[in-house]
């Protein structure tokens, strides 16, 4: 082979070698790279957990004598709502009206009602929480049948395991226990004492606007609602008395019809609330019982107000 032809081979081969060496460390890992992008990216979907909703029976247990009442049903309620759901079964007033007979021959027992709720809830009631209206409700229900209030309290009770139905509808949030009362224990009446004098220091006042028509209350007025309810369970002949008061714009006849309707409208929504009506009094004392002067707008705004206590 001559010289010159050599050569040729050697350029030749030098060109094949450095091609193959270009196309194994550039171009293939970059049509690589090209065949990831453009292939379409696998994600594995994520099938939602589906929570059985949560169904729990009546049952009452009173721990001292073992005696239990069951039933197959419980309560009802609608999501962000304390009316309880009709109609109730039958099987569940058998058993209601077991406990009440059961109570009414002992009165040293009490039962005690605890409402649940769920943080997810809106709680729009004059309660401090969604369980302790839904509590009163059940409350109401058994005085229906003949249980005196003194032998019922009510609790409120934060429960986020509880799963409503798909009809949004939470089935027997509602739990209950029957205590025994100690012999010659005084705390009841001194806790009651104590009760009354702060409600009669601290009345719920409402304020109102000329073209009032809703009430929000605050989480604190909200708890004395709750302490007036709970010392009208426990306390004979005692009921809530709302009285109406107005500035002085306009005639006194005029304005003890008003304040007589400003006392109506806390009523109507105290009613709303499950507070039992025969239990509230209402009454106006119109522009006679000023708080404030009503040569501003500031003295008269404090002086359109309801008052609402204890007798």
């Amino acid at each position: 082979m001559s010289k010159k032809t050599s050569y040729l081979l050697g350029i030749l081969l030098t060109i094949i070698i450095g091609t193959l060496l270009y196309w194994f460390f550039c171009c293939k890992p970059c049509l690589e790279a090209q065949k990831v992008t453009l292939e379409p990216e696998t994600i594995e979907a994520q099938t939602p957990e589906v929570k059985t909703a949560t169904s729990n029976v009546f049952s009452v247990l009173d721990e001292k004598s073992s005696i239990r009442f069951t039933a197959s049903d419980n309560f009802n309620f609608k999501a962000s709502d304390f009316s309880i759901l009709e109609p109730v079964s039958d099987g569940l007033k058998t058993q209601i009206e077991r406990v009440t007979t059961y109570l009414t021959d002992n009165p040293n027992k009490m039962i005690n009602i605890t409402g649940h709720y769920t943080s997810e809830e809106n709680n729009d009631t004059a309660f401090p929480n969604l369980g302790l209206a839904r509590a009163n409700a059940v409350k109401n229900y058994l005085v229906t049948t003949g249980l005196s209030t003194k032998l019922i309290n009510t609790y409120g009770e934060l429960n986020d395991s509880l799963v409503a139905n798909d009809a949004n509808i939470f089935q027997g949030p509602v739990s209950y226990k029957i205590n025994t009362l100690e012999a010659n224990d005084t705390s009841f009446e001194e806790d009651l004492k104590i009760l009354r004098d702060n409600i009669k220091a601290n009345p719920l006042i409402l304020y109102f606007d000329s073209g009032a028509a809703s009430i929000n209350l605050t989480k604190e007025q909200r708890l004395k609602v709750s302490n007036m309810v709970r010392y009208l369970d426990k306390t004979d002949n005692a009921s809530i008395q709302i009285i109406g008061h107005t500035d002085n714009t306009g005639s006194r006849e005029t304005n003890i019809r008003l304040g007589k309707n400003r006392a109506e409208f806390a009523k109507t929504y105290l009613v709303k609330n499950g507070i039992l009506p025969n239990k509230i009094n209402t009454a106006s004392k119109g522009p006679d019982e000023p708080i404030a002067e009503n040569s501003t707008d500031e003295g008269k705004a404090k002086n359109r107000r309801v008052v609402v206590t204890i007798n």
